[in-house]
């Protein structure tokens, strides 16, 4: 039977705050769902996709089961249809069924979607009208959008900032069994950047050819992602904290007969934020390996080589590195550079931090 709680306004986050806890997370709403608390209106907003898509799919396959969704499950892009034809596909009453779900997909493609305000106002009980409108956001001031959240679930989907992502991972592992060493969350994160849906599919890969209850390792995203556990932007940054001048150099030059897989503009602003937290270490008056680990945000894994980095990079140093960095980030970015190539410009700028 339907269950109806109340107004709901959501706002992801892969973590429960305490400060925010009138806010339901990703997870909760997904736990409501498990447990069949229904909403007649599911308005998903925002700029990450990944969470609007797994909320609609988790509707979309399990609130009817097969035979149901023959007759009472519509899936509809936003191209293909108008307010008006949305208000009449959810005025329909289910067929042999409690509910029927009406998935508008890419709906922000939709003009004055504001004049779906009269259906708001009083949904149909019976229909679970889910509108994935990405890459948007309601504007909160409006009619329009209270009524979505006073009668049903107005979701806000918003990006991770890339200091989450890694804790993100971690989650998504566990939950379905899995632990992850150090340096392969390093990997997985330095070169699938921020975007979940790709990192999703890519640890799909790893947990369909890795045992539940295994801890994956750099040899394993090598192995299954391509990544190499060698010659990538961590190791690089190592390799500079150590002031390894050959290895240093074999990286470059597997960057350089690699340049779709290495761009130069990432190497460059891998580096950026690296020798930024060397400045922020050596100013750090608690230089205590939990106190470092949170205010660089680094896995206290890697504190060490944070701590032999700043040994071989004094303050007066790292102010000429920063400069560099700084210039050669704009000409990777075509700024006072018309003929430079990306890996040249990479190899001076490895040559000037580390001479």
């Amino acid at each position: 039977m339907y269950e109806f709680t109340g107004p709901r306004i959501l706002n992801y986050s892969y973590i429960r705050s305490k400060t925010l806890s009138y806010h339901l997370t990703f997870e909760q709403i997904i736990s409501d769902l498990k447990n069949k608390v229904y909403h007649p209106v599911y308005f998903l907003t925002g700029e990450e996709p990944y969470f609007i898509d797994e909320i609609s799919d988790y509707i979309a396959e399990h609130v009817l089961d097969e035979t149901e969704k023959e007759f009472n499950q519509t899936v509809i892009y936003g191209r293909d249809i108008d307010v008006d034809g949305i208000i009449s596909e959810a005025k329909r009453f289910p067929m042999m069924a409690n509910h029927q779900v009406v998935l508008i997909k890419e709906a922000q493609t939709i003009k004055n979607i504001d004049n779906l305000a009269p259906y708001l106002e009083k949904p149909l009980r019976s229909t679970i009208l889910v509108i994935c409108y990405k890459y948007k956001k309601l504007d909160g001031r409006k009619k329009f959008t209270k009524d979505v959240a006073k009668n049903g679930v107005l979701f806000e989907s918003r990006k991770l900032y890339e200091n989450k992502v890694q804790g993100w991972i971690t989650v998504h592992l566990k939950e379905d069994g899995y632990k992850i060493t150090p340096p392969a969350l390093v990997m997985l994160t330095e070169y699938l950047g921020s975007d979940l849906g790709t990192i999703a599919n890519e640890l799909e890969k790893l947990m369909v050819n890795i045992p539940k209850g295994s801890e994956i390792d750099a040899d394993n995203v090598e192995a299954n992602i391509g990544i190499s556990k060698e010659f990538n932007r961590f190791e690089l940054q190592k390799a500079l904290g150590t002031k390894n001048v050959v290895k240093a150099n074999q990286i470059i030059n597997y960057f350089a007969s690699n340049p779709n897989s290495n761009p130069a503009v990432l190497t460059i602003s891998s580096l950026v934020s690296y020798f930024s937290k060397l400045v922020l270490y050596h100013k750090l008056p608690d230089k205590s390996k939990n106190n470092v680990a949170s205010m660089l945000k680094v896995n206290p894994y890697f504190v060490g080589e944070y701590e032999i980095a700043a040994r071989n990079y004094q303050p007066e140093q790292l102010v000429g590195v920063i400069e560099n960095l700084r210039v050669y980030d704009m000409r990777s970015k075509g700024v006072e550079n018309v003929s430079v190539s990306g890996d040249e410009l990479v190899k001076e700028l490895v040559y000037k931090i580390l001479h």
